[in-house]
């Protein structure tokens, strides 16, 4: 004889608690890079570091920025002089034009050469200061206290502008990303208290709030996330379940996954009725209408009722009316 398992349908709840995965993360998370490529040629820290301010991170070789900035300022040295000369011929031809020694076009060429050195003094002094920050650009210095998350390069590799080179977090704030279904979305406002728990710390439930809800849908998912309002004792990178409650108004039944079929004529579960003795029972075919995945299975919209007893495992094996011992 057959043994099968069933659960007992529950009473529905006024209110539903639905969990979703996530994983605990710094609410300030930081991507560095460089403004500057080049030869990363020092990587002071390693993941776990605290960083303090002005602290260097990295560095890349800054040899091509430096003779760029000694060129710049040679240039400049040599566009001073020039506007020097240029200033002490036009103040000359312009004493010489008060006593009529010179004429207006000769005045004219003097201020214009002038002013034209001028303007290329005033380009190289932006290409000295343009060089300057390139140079400032090869340390990658931490602007705040930290801790480094992850690190994505090597001394030695040649690293690109924008690359990430290190991931920190700041500060002691930690938040969750979870992914909602868009058939649920509709149900988060900004300040929804959630409910979460990790693995690695048994036995404790941490409040959290609602704080950011995304627009745009990843699939057929949104993004959430959750702040915790009481993270003393965690850190980032934990493995989180995040429960949210909601008032149902209409709330269905739930049964595991496993327990509802599907064939030509539609879905449909079985039902155990009393048999000849009390550890017998006898399956009946019961077609079924299901609504939404939830934490702990399916919904039923329409088929049983709370008192049912619904088998869990082996319905593919099953048929209507078999005698079999319930578990």
């Amino acid at each position: 004889m057959r043994s099968v398992r069933y659960i007992e349908v529950a009473e529905n709840d006024a209110q539903r608690v639905r969990t979703f995965a996530g994983v605990s993360k710094s609410e300030q998370e930081v991507k560095l890079s460089f403004k500057v490529a080049g030869t990363l040629i020092n990587l002071g820290v390693a993941v776990g570091d605290a960083i303090e301010p002005g602290q260097v991170i990295a560095q890349v070789d800054a040899s091509s920025y430096q003779l760029q900035l000694q060129q710049a300022q040679a240039d400049l040295a040599r566009a001073t002089a020039e506007q020097r000369n240029a200033d002490t011929a036009y103040q000359r031809t312009r004493d010489l034009y008060e006593n009529q020694n010179a004429s207006k076009i000769d005045l004219d060429v003097a201020r214009t050469a002038f002013e034209s050195t001028q303007a290329l003094v005033d380009a190289a002094q932006r290409a000295v200061d343009l060089s300057r920050l390139n140079v400032s650009y090869a340390k990658l210095v931490a602007k705040e206290a930290c801790s480094v998350a992850s690190t994505s390069a090597d001394a030695g590799e040649n690293v690109a502008i924008g690359q990430e080179i290190v991931r920190v977090n700041c500060g002691d704030q930690l938040k969750v990303d979870v992914s909602i279904p868009e058939s649920l979305i509709s149900l988060f406002r900004p300040g929804m208290a959630a409910m979460v728990e990790f693995d690695s710390v048994a036995d404790t439930r941490f409040n959290g709030e609602v704080t950011e809800i995304g627009v745009a849908a990843t699939g057929t998912t949104f993004p959430v996330s959750v702040r915790l309002l009481d993270p003393a004792g965690l850190r980032a990178g934990l493995a989180a379940q995040v429960g949210f409650r909601f008032s149902s108004g209409a709330t269905y039944p739930s049964v595991p996954t496993t327990s509802v079929a599907e064939d030509q004529n539609g879905r449909y579960i079985y039902l155990l009725m009393p048999g000849a003795s009390p550890e017998l029972a006898v399956t009946k075919r019961q077609p079924v209408e299901v609504g939404n995945i939830v934490a702990d299975g399916i919904e039923i919209v329409r088929g049983v009722k709370p008192g049912d007893k619904v088998v869990t495992a082996g319905v593919s094996v099953i048929r209507d009316g078999l005698v079999v011992k319930a578990n």
